[in-house]
């Protein structure tokens, strides 16, 4: 069973057993140097044009150089800068990867996906997790160790305010009662369990509506992804779930280069990518996006690469 049958973009991207391919903003090589952002409505369009199926954003506040990846994101908002993108582009899905809900009040987070969800219907994807950046926590004044708890009760919080008609909420984030958000979604839109969230794989199996998890190799996802398709049955029966994934690429020129392991992730040529790829769609992965910030290759060079040799392996659904 789909529970999104009606919703574009997810039916784009997710079906059992297939596998397609996204791309995660910024769209530059920038390691860890600080983002240009430079040429992204460009790059973005480019990758539209080309058949990607999405882009993934990240929920980032503070440059953290103890936190030991680039901190920085795409430095933008997330859902600002979302919102931008959304109005230079016509059909590309768009993601949070993930909107960290204890950082951000549940009812601005149904407000603002809500919003993004009317004015580009079908295009908004919500993946949401419990954070783990200790700077930002710290700087809004937030408790690290228990935003597992804070999750679950924000989790709540959100799909309440989004799918409740006049809904009554108890919370140590604030109390509704007599009042309605507006506006409301046009259609459910697709929440992604980022991560464990800090939470057990049962809890996630039951509420979410599919999984968002690290990159990792093929035979590790499999046995995870297994396990976790084992608990939806159980909360869910006939109901499929997608799993998501990232991965750093950095596509060599040689398209016969043989894949070496990057941070979470591969230098590899396209041929050996297409191979690989179809090892995860095996393994259960239904949607794969690119961080190109470790390429060697300049962004533009990769994705016209990407979209005319390994996307139409894996295309739009």
């Amino acid at each position: 069973m789909n529970p999104f049958k009606n919703h574009r973009s997810y039916n784009r991207m997710y079906k059992e057993g297939e596998l397609t391919l996204g791309l995660h903003i910024p769209l530059e090589n920038y390691r860890f140097a600080t983002p240009t952002m430079e040429q992204q409505v460009e790059l973005s369009q480019l990758a539209e044009k080309l058949g990607f199926t999405s882009l993934w954003f990240r929920d980032v506040l503070l440059e953290d150089p103890n936190f030991g990846d680039p901190a920085v994101g795409q430095i933008y908002d997330m859902m600002i800068y979302m919102t931008y993108l959304a109005s230079q582009t016509k059909e590309i899905a768009l993601g949070t990867a993930a909107a960290v809900i204890p950082l951000r009040h549940p009812l601005r987070v149904a407000k603002e996906i809500a919003t993004l969800d009317q004015l580009f219907p079908e295009r908004v994807l919500l993946g949401v997790s419990s954070g783990d950046r200790r700077a930002d926590f710290s700087a809004l004044g937030e408790a690290h160790e228990t935003r597992g708890e804070a999750f679950v009760e924000a989790f709540q919080y959100l799909n309440d305010a989004l799918y409740k008609e006049y809904p009554i909420i108890r919370s140590s984030r604030g109390n509704v009662q007599g009042a309605n958000l507006v506006p409301k979604p046009t259609k459910r839109i697709p929440t992604f369990i980022t991560g464990y969230a800090q939470q057990e794989m049962e809890w996630f199996a039951e509420h979410g509506d599919g999984w968002m998890y690290y990159p990792r190799s093929p035979k590790y996802q499999e046995v995870t992804i297994k396990r976790w398709r084992e608990l939806v049955e159980r909360y869910h029966p006939d109901t499929f779930k997608p799993f998501t994934q990232p991965m750093h690429l950095d596509l060599a020129e040689d398209p016969n280069e043989a894949p070496q392991p990057i941070r979470l992730g591969f230098r590899i040529g396209r041929n050996h990518l297409i191979q690989l790829l179809q090892v995860y769609k095996e393994s259960g992965v239904n949607h794969l996006f690119f961080a190109l910030f470790d390429s060697e290759r300049p962004a533009k060079e990769v994705i016209q690469e990407l979209g005319e040799e390994v996307v139409p392996h894996f295309p739009a659904l």
